[in-house]
């Protein structure tokens, strides 16, 4: 328990960013430290070192950071999430709400294979509209969604509320 109060410590808010109003959760300070950082990533492991995952799907941007090491701890591939018009291949797209506007996320038509187990990644959850567009791409594709991992919950936005039945492991609630 210690251990998760010194992670959490390590997170600092930046105010006002990107917009006036957001109080931003910025985890460079748990990337810069490698005790922290295999702290992170082990802990949004553990939950699913048992179960047969064929993919981690990690959402642009900071969820690639968390969702490669998972993925190579859990020696599985792991697919990119981004933003539109950033992937070169044909995609599958859906438009998302966030705390502070809507945007648009894809993933190329051949990242998750039907019936392929996939465990989703993102540093943070928020009001839950981004990992609830990319559960509906990971659907779309014929994928079965193991669980949603995060680092942080901002649990005062209510984002499990989105996120219907998934299993949902969150390291640190802020």
């Amino acid at each position: 328990m210690k251990d998760l109060e010194i992670l959490k410590s390590a997170i600092r808010d930046v105010p006002d960013f990107p917009k006036k109003g957001i109080i931003f959760k910025d985890i460079t300070p748990v990337l810069k430290d490698g005790k922290l950082f295999s702290l992170a990533v082990e802990n949004m492991t553990e939950p699913f070192r048992k179960q047969k995952i064929d993919s981690v799907v990690a959402i642009e941007a900071r969820g690639f950071i968390f969702g490669a090491a998972i993925a190579s701890v859990l020696n599985c591939g792991m697919v990119p999430v981004r933003k539109q018009d950033k992937l070169p291949y044909k995609t599958h797209s859906v438009n998302y709400a966030l705390e502070y506007g809507t945007d648009t996320l894809e993933i190329h038509i051949d990242a998750v294979n039907k019936g392929e187990n996939v465990l989703v990644v993102d540093d943070l959850l928020a009001t839950g509209g981004t990992a609830q567009g990319v559960c509906e791409l990971i659907e779309k594709s014929g994928g079965n969604i193991i669980g949603i991992s995060f680092l942080i919950e901002l649990a005062f936005l209510n984002g499990r509320k989105r996120l219907g039945n998934y299993p949902i492991h969150c390291v640190l609630q802020l």
